[in-house]
Parts: structure tokens; sequence; C-alpha cells
């Protein structure tokens, strides 16, 4: 059965079991349906939409940690009374591994969205992403991090 079908199917069926047929009910008995089928998923013998999904996901948790993390460094970057002192911008050239252009342009956007950093421009050959970032403690960390997290994870759901 189609994964669709089989978490609609389970939505309706969590509306059911519980007596409420509303929107808030339905969209959560999707939700409780989807994490099902992702723990079962080896069980049922993974279909692809269910792996993708899962994939988005761990993009998407990743995204929500960085922009915490990164909002707190930045409010207490802010915060400090010597700023000037604290400030230190670059920006970096960060040797690109996604090649297609969504992978790119999902990259450069969720580092725009985490605060501090801002894409600034894409080499014309594809190969360097430009970022501005706020303040650069170490180049090699901060290019090992976006390379193992984002970039990693943005790969793997568009593959």
């Amino acid at each position: 059965m189609n994964a669709v079908l089989l978490v609609i199917s389970l939505a309706c069926g969590w509306a059911l079991v519980t007596g409420s047929l509303t929107f808030i009910n339905l969209l959560l008995g999707a939700l409780v349906g989807t994490l099902a089928l992702l723990l079962l998923r080896d069980r049922l013998g993974g279909p692809p939409v269910l792996s993708r999904l899962g994939r988005i996901l761990a993009l998407a948790l990743l995204f929500i940690r960085e922009l915490l993390l990164s909002a707190i460094r930045v409010a207490i970057l802010a915060l400090t009374p010597n700023l000037k002192a604290q400030l230190t911008p670059a920006i970096i050239a960060f040797p690109l591994t996604a090649t297609g252009d969504a992978e790119i342009a999902l990259l450069a956007n969720l580092i725009t969205l985490t605060p501090g950093t801002l894409s600034l421009d894409v080499s014309a050959d594809r190969q360097v992403l430009y970022i501005h970032v706020l303040s650069l403690k170490d180049r090699d960390s901060l290019v090992r991090g976006i390379g193992q997290g984002f970039e990693t994870k943005v790969i793997e759901v568009f593959r």
C-alpha cells in the first residue's frame, strides 16, 4: 500500500477511535501514523516516501537545534559590554559538495536563516558558497560543522 494512503488511513482510524473528527485531531492522527510507520519501516519494507520523510525530519530537527543555539550565541554576543572587541566578522569560502540547484539553494537558505551567518553568493562554477559570519573563532571548525551538519543532511534529503 502506498505510504501516503496508509498515513491517511491511520489518521482516519485515529479520528474514529478518539471520536473526534476535527482537523487538529486528524493532523495529530497523521503525525502519530507517520511516526508509527517510521518506527516500523524496517518490518514494512521501508517505502522510499517514508525514508525520505525521515531524512526531511532529521534535517528539520537539525535546523531547529542550530537555530536555537545560534540565537543564544548571538544574543549573548549582543549583550556583551565590549561588543567591538567580541566581533570578528569574516567572509569565508565554503567548498560545496552539493551539486544540484535545489540542494545549493536549500543549504544557502538554511545558513541565511541561522542567526549570525549569511549566504552571500555561489561561485560561477558552483563549487564554493561564500558566507558572512558575524563572529568567526575558527574557520576550519565552522566549515567542518556546516559540511557535516547542514550539507550532509541536505544531500541526504535529495538523494
